[in-house]
């Protein structure tokens, strides 16, 4: 099984990203030479396929969070970046957390637990060529979204969007149809993932602390 991306779609390519519209227009700028490494390995793997009759297949996840991921302050994904920022605010008593960009953006995310689950169920029940989504078919603003992280956090202060910041792709919502068709579809809230998230980040926090006191970090 080969990981792709959702940054393999054109930029402005037809909503919701079907499989189809990979290499149909420009791709976003920001994450180009990242795209272009990902489809790549897609026609590496679709070579094989061709020439040695290997059982490869790739599949698109679209953008994915949970438990383990990157809280750097600087090179984190939005929800990561989110989390770190809403906790510090909560903790320190700020009045007002910085978002990039208008909020109006729309974004999918999906919880890696059940990513695992969908690369566990296409591993068992699929072996074709095409190219497979997997995501959860739904997608939210980056202000509902803001505001859905606060809640969780319990962030009760202002949100203020820094408009002087760019929003990137207008949207990002995958086609699921062929994943839904092959019998998955995911199984976790995005609120009850950011829960899972959260608890996740002060667990890793608290452990940290403890690590850094003792000098064993």
């Amino acid at each position: 099984m080969f990981l792709g991306s959702s940054c393999i779609y054109p930029k402005l390519a037809p909503q919701p990203l079907h499989e189809d519209a990979m290499l149909t227009g420009p791709l976003e700028s920001t994450n180009e030479p990242y795209a272009i490494a990902k489809i790549a390995g897609i026609k590496m793997a679709e070579a094989y396929r061709h020439q040695y009759g290997s059982d490869f297949i790739s599949v698109m996840p679209t953008n994915l969070y949970g438990p383990g991921d990157n809280y750097h302050p600087e090179l984190s994904h939005v929800v990561a970046a989110l989390i770190r920022r809403f906790h510090e605010a909560k903790v320190s008593g700020a009045r007002t957390v910085v978002v990039w960009g208008t909020g109006t953006p729309r974004r999918e995310f999906l919880y890696v637990d059940d990513m695992a689950d969908a690369c566990v169920h296409l591993m068992k029940s699929y072996s074709g060529a095409e190219l497979i989504n997997v995501g959860t078919g739904m997608d939210i603003t980056i202000a509902e979204f803001a505001h859905l992280v606060a809640d969780v956090i319990g962030y009760i202060g202002e949100i203020h969007f820094d408009t002087s910041r760019p929003d990137g792709t207008p949207r990002k919502l995958l086609d699921v149809s062929r994943l839904t068709n092959l019998g998955w579809c995911a199984a976790t809230s995005l609120h009850d993932g950011l829960k899972r998230t959260y608890a996740a980040y002060l667990s890793h926090e608290y452990n940290t602390e403890i690590a850094s006191s003792t000098g064993s970090l």
